[in-house]
């Protein structure tokens, strides 16, 4: 697929087709959830926390039937903050995380597709009286993720950017992650799910449009991300969780051939060109949201409330310059005598969605034909 300017109007002749294949595929093809010939758009990546149900309860019936998102892209710590969500299609998330930021924070939701953007605005007074907001905190507006200035959104104005299955649609993938690191403050996160690869897409399967609308056909092979991220300026991005897309479809199927695809979750982060990186110890305060006891923050890291753990240079610099620096208390290494708690083994650190993947599955596989259970094996 070949590459776009910085700005649609000027976008080669494929790359407009590309754009008005999937406005047809979301905004007339797909009636609901059901018309998906995949599981890419519908794939949990993990159990949601109770808040988040409850959130997403209070979503109107008509935005959630209109929900094409993959994976989980609630991150923690939200109350307060400004959200940008990209491609927020029926704006489901955005009335959730609305709920989750409370009235005094705000969430943006960008979408290319008429019937999409209509339909979210539709329900901002359905919502806001729900949730007791005497004013809304949620808005809708139409535009391109690759052009986000287009859409007059400006420099360092967001404190996190989710999205959810939709960097895959775009045709500039490079574009998208350069805007959204415009956008974002300092300190400021990308938080996504998204389809990646085992391998590049050939062009010859770029073309096929089906594949395309069902997130397939454009995803990124999942070393590419890391290079584009470390391009665009943000951390080497952390995967937090990946699961294996399966599709309902011979003939697709067929297409697909040798592929193999996952549904993965990855978090971004912008910090300060001056950060100094370097390893350190970290004890969790406890009492974020949903994550009062335990915090999962990633596939490698999971911090228990009271306990001292150590961290790379990477997560050291992620966790004092965001907005979970007030979350945590650190010591250098040197302070380790302090902590009373075993500290566990050195592991390998996952990158790969597939490895990661592969290991759920076999725990998954393990767990079915065991009988051990919560209390012990029979």
């Amino acid at each position: 697929m070949a590459q776009c300017s910085s700005s649609t109007s000027s976008c080669c002749p494929q790359g407009l087709q590309t754009y008005q294949d999937v406005k047809d595929y979301y905004g007339k093809y797909l009636k609901s959830s059901k018309d998906l010939k995949t599981n890419a758009c519908v794939t949990p990546s993990k159990p949601l926390p109770k808040f988040i149900r409850d959130a997403l309860s209070e979503v109107h019936d008509d935005v959630s039937s209109r929900y094409y998102g993959c994976g989980l892209v609630v991150p923690e710590c939200l109350e307060n903050c400004r959200i940008l969500d990209l491609g927020s299609g029926s704006g489901r998330d955005c009335y959730m995380l609305s709920k989750l930021v409370g009235q005094k924070g705000h969430v943006t939701g960008i979408d290319m597709t008429d019937e999409q953007v209509e339909l979210s605005r539709k329900y901002i007074d359905f919502h806001m009286q729900k949730f007791g907001y005497p004013h809304p905190n949620v808005d809708f507006v139409q535009g391109y993720i690759e052009d986000l200035s287009g859409a007059n959104l400006k420099d360092n104005s967001y404190d996190l950017i989710i999205s959810n299955c939709v960097i895959n649609l775009s045709p500039d993938k490079r574009k998208v992650l350069n805007e959204a690191y415009r956008v974002l403050k300092n300190g400021g996160e990308v938080y996504f799910s998204d389809v990646y690869a085992n391998q590049v897409i050939s062009e010859e399967m770029k073309q096929n449009k089906v594949l395309w609308g069902e997130c397939i056909s454009g995803a990124l092979w999942w070393e590419d991300l890391f290079s584009i991220a470390k391009e665009m300026g943000f951390t080497a991005p952390r995967l937090v969780t990946a699961s294996y897309i399966t599709v309902n479809n011979k003939e697709l199927e067929d297409a697909i051939g040798n592929y193999k695809f996952v549904s993965a979750t990855f978090r971004l982060f912008k910090l300060p060109q001056e950060t100094v990186k370097e390893k350190c110890l970290a004890i969790y305060n406890g009492g974020i949201t949903g994550c009062e006891t335990e915090l999962n923050f990633d596939a490698n890291f999971t911090f228990k409330e009271g306990t001292v753990t150590e961290i790379d240079e990477d997560l050291s610099a992620i966790l004092k310059n965001s907005r979970f620096a007030e979350e945590f208390l650190f010591r250098p290494l040197e302070s380790k005598s302090i902590s009373n708690a075993c500290q566990p083994k050195k592991k390998e650190i996952v990158r790969d969605p597939f490895q990661f993947a592969e290991q759920t599955k076999s725990l998954k596989t393990s767990s079915a034909t065991s009988c051990c259970g919560p209390k012990g094996c029979c």
